[in-house]
């Protein structure tokens, strides 16, 4: 394949940091449609990033039929992703999901079986696999400079999404747990070959009980302590209470040294300000005073390496690594409902699957 001709549907925030690694990715590629409901916000995406000869839609449906592409590349709300999804997917294209993968597990496994039966790709958008000092931190892990890594800690925070779709159950999934953390679930999962024994998990449970967020119906804080097949463990966090801005930060400790990632907080840059900055990073509040401005987030965040590599895999007609398949986003789906229920319960809840293989 030549080209990858791409029809984008959804035109917001997560389809920005698409563009970018399309316009970055060093790859022969087209993006051959748009397609948003709002038309000022597809018309505000074509203008900025160029795209003259890009058919421009309202309906995906439509989109999808009309669109010479060999990829869509799926950025909408995430109680849409199944409908988009499958409806590319019957019509034989490779797709690209952001993350979370559907807001149920149902959705999710017929999203993935939609694929298998088209003999088509379903890709999972997850870019923390592709930060650059993720990918460095897991060299150093695998050439044993840590020793035998036994726990693990993984984070995403800020102080809440202002997305309505956010605010709600049925069209985001849950809380901060599904929203913020999949990145983190996804990754623990990913480099541990989805192989977990055990979980235990709390948080606040919506609404009023929650800590801050009273209006969102999810949980605006929650935890979850993974124990894995190879006898170590992780912890995983997500919450909407954190200000400051967003964190995105890993730890590994061994029996022979530890490594810890700031992912978006402490670059090299250094700033001083009486006034403030126009930006620091995503999610800070104020910028005045001592601040680490961020630099080419798009680029540390992993966003260019992840379209990259799908591009790659389209073009072969093959399936993404590890962690980047459909098959990847049903299962931290499966994790998300095991977390969910052990928050309900109050109990330790064990990986079903894990269990049916060795009974």
């Amino acid at each position: 394949m030549d080209k990858v001709r791409v029809l984008l549907v959804g035109t917001g925030f997560a389809a920005a940091l698409h563009m970018e690694g399309y316009l970055r990715s060093g790859k022969d590629v087209e993006i051959a449609g748009v397609c948003d409901i709002q038309p000022d916000q597809a018309d505000a995406l074509i203008h900025k990033y160029r795209l003259s000869n890009a058919q421009k839609y309202a309906d995906y449906h439509e989109a999808i039929d009309r669109t010479n592409c060999d990829l869509v590349d799926v950025c909408v709300p995430n109680f849409l992703h199944y409908q988009v999804c499958m409806a590319a997917l019957a019509k034989g294209r490779n797709v690209i999901c952001e993350k979370p993968l559907a807001t149920t597990v149902a959705h999710a496994r017929e999203m993935v079986e939609k694929a298998a039966e088209m003999n088509r790709h379903l890709y999972y958008a997850e870019d923390w696999l592709f930060t650059p000092a993720i990918m460095r931190a897991l060299e150093i892990v695998e050439e044993g400079a840590l020793g035998r890594v036994c726990y693990m800690r993984a984070r995403e925070c800020h102080s809440g999404s202002h997305s309505p779709f956010a605010q709600s159950i049925a069209t985001c999934g849950g809380g901060a747990m599904i929203h913020l953390g999949i990145h983190p679930l996804g990754f623990m999962l990913a480099i541990k070959g989805h192989d977990w024994v055990e979980l235990t998990a709390m948080g606040s449970s919506g609404m009023e009980r929650n800590y801050v967020h009273k209006s969102c119906e999810g949980e605006d804080l929650a935890a979850c302590f993974l124990t894995f097949g190879d006898g170590s463990s992780a912890l995983v966090e997500a919450n909407y209470v954190t200000t400051g801005g967003m964190e995105d930060c890993v730890d590994f400790y061994g029996d022979k040294g530890c490594l810890h990632l700031n992912l978006n907080q402490e670059g090299p840059i250094s700033c001083y300000s009486i006034p403030g900055l126009s930006y620091a990073v995503e999610k800070a509040e104020i910028t005045a005073g001592w601040s680490h401005p961020a630099y080419d987030e798009i680029y540390t965040l992993g966003y260019i390496g992840e379209i990259r590599h799908f591009l790659d895999c389209c073009a072969r007609k093959e399936d993404a690594r590890i962690g980047l398949r459909g098959a990847d986003g049903l299962a931290a789906l499966e994790a998300l409902e095991c977390i969910y229920q052990s928050m309900r319960e109050g109990r330790r809840i064990s990986n079903p699957k894990r269990v049916s293989l060795n009974a």
